[in-house]
C-alpha cells in the first residue's frame, strides 16, 4: 500500500538550542520512500549525518523566537507482515556481528532482571518465534496499554512494576524478556495506519531463523502500513528529537497518516504541492 505521511512540530525558543531531529524514512526491505519533503521555518542551515544503527539524522541549531519543522513523505508500505511460527532460535555463535548488541541489556531493557520469569513463561515452547509470541501475549495480557499517559521514556523493570504503559513501553518490557532468552530484540518507531489515537508508534523486532520479524504488543494484528523511522536497542537510540540545553517542548504536534492512490497521487502539504503520475 502507498502512504503519506506528515508531520508538524512548532516550537517557542527561548536561545540558541542544538537540535538533532529523527524524521526521515529511509528505504529498506519492508518500505519505499518514494518522495518527501522537509521544512524548516525559519530556514537554516542542517548538517544530516547517518548514525550506528543507519538512523538518518539531521542536526541544527533552532534560532530564539518561534520555530517549526514539517515533513511529508510518500511511502509504499509492506500490506502486510510475515509471520513464521517455524523460524527458529539462532545459536549465539551463529548471529551475525551486527546483531550482536541487540542481545545486551540496555538503559530502558535490563534484559539481566528478566531471566528467571521468562524461562518460567516459555518453558516447554518451541525456542525461537514461539517463544517471543508467547512473550507478547504475556505482556498484552499483564500490562495495559494507555495510550499518551507518558511523555517520557520508563525502564522496562519500572514498566513491570507499573503494570501499564505507553507502545514505546510494552515494546521494551517485550524487548527485555526476550533478550533475557538469548533473541536479539530491536526497537523501532514510526508511523502506523489506522492507529487511535494518531500519533509516533513504537513496536520491536526479534532476531529468528536468520531474519528480523515485527511484533507489536499494543495491535491484535500484524496489519501493515507501517513507516519506520529509527531503530535502536531502546529508546535511548530512537528519540524522535533531542535538544541540548535549557527543556523545550513543542507547543504544537501534528501527526497525519492516510492512505492514497497508487496511479495518481496529490498531496497537499502546506506551501508545496506534489503531483505524482503513475508511482509504479
Amino acid at each position: 500500500m502507498w502512504i503519506r505521511a506528515s508531520s508538524e512540530f512548532q516550537f517557542e525558543v527561548r536561545s540558541p538550542t542544538p537540535l538533532i531531529f529523527m524524521l526521515r524514512p529511509r528505504s529498506g526491505a519492508q518500505q519505499w520512500v518514494a518522495s518527501e519533503s522537509y521544512t524548516l521555518t525559519p530556514n537554516v542551515p542542517v548538517v544530516e549525518v547517518t548514525d550506528k544503527y543507519g538512523n538518518l539524522c539531521q542536526r541544527i541549531v533552532a534560532p530564539p523566537g518561534d520555530f517549526g519543522i514539517s515533513t511529508v513523505a510518500v511511502v509504499e508500505t509492506a500490506d502486510e507482515y510475515d509471520q513464521n511460527r517455524e523460524a527458529g532460535f539462532i545459536d549465539i555463535p551463529k548471529l551475525p556481528e551486527s546483531v550482536l548488541e541487540y542481545l545486551l541489556p540496555s538503559r530502558y531493557c535490563e534484559s539481566d532482571r528478566f531471566g528467571k520469569m521468562t524461562l518460567d513463561l516459555v518453558k516447554n515452547i518451541e525456542p525461537g518465534y514461539q517463544q517471543v509470541e508467547r512473550v507478547v501475549d504475556w505482556v498484552k495480557e499483564n500490562i495495559k496499554f494507555k495510550p499518551l499517559s507518558s511523555t517520557y521514556p520508563v525502564s522496562a523493570v519500572e514498566v513491570n512494576k507499573r503494570r501499564e504503559g505507553v507502545c514505546r513501553d510494552l515494546a521494551q518490557i517485550s524487548m527485555a524478556m526476550c533478550r533475557s532468552i538469548c533473541i536479539p530484540t530491536r526497537l523501532v518507531v514510526g508511523y502506523l495506519h489506522g492507529l487511535e489515537p494518531m500519533d509516533i508508534h513504537a513496536w520491536f523486532e526479534a532476531y529468528i531463523g536468520d531474519r528480523w520479524y515485527v511484533f507489536d504488543p499494543t495491535q491484535d494484528n500484524l496489519k501493515g502500513g507501517r513507516i519506520a523511522i529509527a531503530y535502536g536497542r531502546d529508546a535511548a537510540d530512537v528519540a524522535i528529537y533531542n535538544q541540548y540545553g535549557p527543556l523545550l517542548l513543542p507547543k504544537k504536534k501534528y501527526i497525519y497518516f492516510d492512505m492514497i492512490r497508487i496511479d495518481l497521487v496529490q498531496i497537499f502539504a502546506k506551501q508545496n504541492l506534489f503531483l505524482f503520475d503513475h508511482l509504479l
